[in-house]
């Protein structure tokens, strides 16, 4: 597709974190936009519909993309939290696997001519060597089932494309953030602490995880930009890195978190927050995202913390 001023869109999963923000930002290219998933999104956005499905199942996959007009689909719809995948690799197979084979099923025989914009993840890549950036072309080595899950929902969307033949994009957006995100996510995890001691309801002391490793990290209203321009301008087939292109350390952005707390703050490790597997650095390239599309990240961190922080303090 070449713009999205008046595209219909479906997006999956709108009600999740990223969903609110992308639909905001379909609605200010002029899209008309609905929304499909398991919760609908809590506040108001600019939908024109939403429906309410379970999108492993196929029959009720075909319902919600054949019931109106598409010309373009992102899947956002899924599990999300590699924490969470190890306690229920099962439910993040259904969700990530089934349901990417559903809409990719459904689109091929409703809406064939629609452009499908899959999301994946860059934890696919699973620890690349310190100091390096992973491109696209990087081999998969995924440490947690929720990584091996989009993993082979990629695949699943690669073989659509070329044996099927129909128009999927596949963005692999790196670690982001932002309003609205839930505290099972390390940054809105901080900052509900932060906010929580300041308002004197708790010890002073911030309980992280495993803060020895290399993060690059978004800000979802820019990651979310980055999904428009690939609807308008990636190329057919393609893969494309989301990032910002640099590594912070997880200790370092407590830091910045910590500096930023009204009250004087401990740090301890708390062993319940540790992950059973992790990478210690993973870092993207987005040169390729770039040059054939046009996007970058425009938001410095230290903003898109501050802003989760006060969204936090706000909540009371």
């Amino acid at each position: 597709m070449t713009e999205l001023k008046g595209a219909r869109v479906l997006v999956t999963g709108a009600g999740g974190f990223v969903g609110p923000h992308l639909v905001r930002a379909l609605d200010e290219r002029g899209a008309r936009v609905r929304g499909a998933g398991l919760g609908a999104p809590s506040g108001a956005t600019p939908l024109e519909d939403w429906c309410e499905a379970d999108l492993s199942d196929l029959a009720q996959t075909e319902a919600v993309v054949g019931a109106m007009p598409v010309d373009a689909i992102v899947h956002l719809a899924g599990q999300s939290s590699a924490a969470q995948s190890f306690k229920d690799p099962e439910g993040t197979f259904r969700a990530n696997v089934n349901g990417t084979w559903s809409l990719l099923e459904a689109t091929r025989t409703q809406v064939p001519a629609a452009r499908v914009l899959v999301v994946s993840t860059s934890e696919v890549y699973g620890s690349i060597e310190p100091g390096t950036r992973a491109a696209e072309s990087h081999a998969f080595v995924p440490v947690s089932p929720y990584a091996l899950s989009k993993a082979a929902a990629e695949h699943l969307a690669g073989a659509y494309a070329t044996a099927r033949k129909l128009d999927v994009v596949r963005a692999r957006p790196f670690g982001h953030t932002g309003p609205g995100q839930t505290p099972r996510f390390v940054v809105p995890a901080f900052a509900q602490q932060i906010a929580a001691i300041e308002a004197s309801r708790g010890e002073p002391v911030l309980r992280v995880g495993n803060l020895d490793v290399t993060r690059d990290l978004s800000d979802v209203r820019d990651i979310v930009q980055g999904y428009c321009a690939l609807l308008e301008r990636g190329h057919s087939g393609g893969v494309y890195n989301l990032c910002r292109g640099e590594g912070v350390r997880l200790a370092d952005m407590v830091a910045s978190l910590a500096a930023m707390s009204r009250v004087k703050l401990a740090i301890e490790v708390d062993p319940a927050r540790l992950r059973p597997a992790d990478t210690p650095w993973l870092v993207g390239d987005p040169t390729l995202t770039a040059s054939e599309v046009g996007w970058s990240v425009e938001r410095p961190l230290e903003s898109t913390l501050r802003d989760v922080l006060e969204e936090w303090r706000a909540r009371g």
